[in-house]
């Protein structure tokens, strides 16, 4: 599940194509929970946490925002846990 999310995140920042430097990042890891973030330059954004439900399942959630190449502002935030993972998407001009 936190592949899924992580690689969604990921692709948003390889769609943008572009160089960028990083203005903010953060990261806390722990057993059983953890918190990253990331601004860059370029407008792309993305913030993600998550902590251990039980044993095996995850509850996780986050957002990721940057421009697309026609211009558009695309915001996505999401929730993910045992059952699947659960978008919302927003954009505007």
């Amino acid at each position: 599940m936190f592949l899924i999310v992580l690689l969604a995140c990921l692709l948003a920042v390889a769609y943008a194509n572009e160089e960028a430097d990083v203005v903010k990042e953060y990261r806390e890891v722990n057993i059983e929970d953890f918190k990253y973030g990331f601004e860059l330059t370029n407008k792309i954004r993305a913030f993600q946490e998550g902590h251990l439900q039980d044993e095996k399942s995850w509850l996780v959630k986050g957002e990721y925002e940057f421009v697309s190449k026609d211009g558009k502002h695309i915001k996505v935030t999401y929730t993910a846990d045992e059952y699947g993972y659960h978008p919302k998407v927003e954009h505007s001009q």
